[in-house]
């Protein structure tokens, strides 16, 4: 079973229109609404492919009470944490190109009594996961710390921890040594604080990431590939692409096939990108379901292009 902790979840609107104009009446050609945030996207993923997870999330009011129905809907089993504030709802704008606009709204404001008992959440249903995937930005009232608390409660409940996230709570989390971080090539720049314009960039960034106490890097540089970095080397990934037609989730649809097929390892490498590239291939958030993976269109490889430069450098 593979347990989410998603601490800012939302509600997610997503709508496709020809052209995105600014000041107009824009009459989208489609639209759908799906449970949002990072972990949660990562159990509906997990649920796609036919796996056990629940979902530890806080909740509140209306919107949360829809997302706890559509996951239900999913078949992912609900843990959650009442709270006085609203869920938030974001708003995601889908071009034919593949450009997305969004708007994410900034969530409720946890309190001290709320965020103990999703801590408590965690632990409580820690005892029969495989993994527990902590994922996305914390809400207000949550400090930097709250992930690095999280993950240290967990390995002591004996549980493995893969982490995304960014910023001072990716910084703050490594010092309890999460099995496996997650970054994008642009929180990888951000954590190592230099630009990264290589693939070799990002190869050092990583292995600086694991000596401040990540067991496993896995790095997605977008369009470029993935990377893996652990104690066993460096592996790098790339999957074949024909349409792109949204980006929303597809980083949560990687690490969910990453996880799903063990968490370690080229073998969870070729998972992850055969996710993510699936993903990019459907619409809003959808998660892929076995029958959209194509697994003869990743490639992964020791021989890691060094030199090769990053399509959009990370800054």
């Amino acid at each position: 079973m593979i347990l989410t902790v998603t601490p800012n979840p939302s509600l997610d609107r997503t709508y496709e229109v020809p052209v995105l104009t600014r000041g107009e009446v824009l009459r989208a050609t489609t639209d759908r609404m799906d449970p949002g945030g990072k972990g949660v996207n990562v159990s509906r993923a997990v649920a796609a492919a036919g796996h056990r997870t629940v979902a530890v999330l806080p909740l509140g009011g209306a919107p949360g009470a829809l997302v706890a129905e559509l996951l239900a809907a999913d078949r992912i089993e609900v843990a959650p944490v009442r709270v006085s504030g609203q869920t938030r709802s974001n708003i995601s704008i889908a071009e034919p190109d593949g450009t997305l606009t969004k708007v994410n709204a900034p969530g409720p404001e946890l309190s001290a009594a709320e965020s103990e008992s999703l801590l408590a959440a965690v632990r409580g249903h820690s005892a029969d996961a495989d993994w527990i995937a902590c994922c996305g930005s914390l809400p207000r009232g949550l400090s930097p710390q709250w992930y690095a608390d999280l993950v240290a409660r967990a390995h002591a409940a004996g549980a493995r921890i893969a982490l995304d996230t960014s910023g001072p709570s990716l910084l703050a989390a490594l010092r309890e040594r999460p099995d496996v971080v997650k970054p994008n090539a642009e929180e990888l720049a951000e954590a190592v604080g230099r630009p990264l314009t290589t693939v070799g960039d990002a190869v050092k960034a990583a292995e600086e990431l694991r000596a401040l106490g990540a067991g496993a890097v896995l790095a997605s540089l977008g369009a470029d590939g993935q990377l893996l970095v652990d104690g066993a080397g460096v592996h790098f990934a790339t999957a074949t692409v024909e349409v792109v037609r949204s980006n929303v989730g597809a980083g949560d649809a990687s690490l969910a096939g990453f996880l799903a097929a063990g968490g370690e390892g080229p073998g969870a490498l070729a998972s992850a990108v055969a996710h993510g590239a699936a993903a990019v291939q459907l619409p809003g958030s959808v998660m892929p379901t076995p029958s959209d993976l194509d697994p003869a269109a990743v490639t992964v490889t020791a021989d890691v292009p060094l030199d090769r430069v990053l399509t959009e450098p990370a800054a």
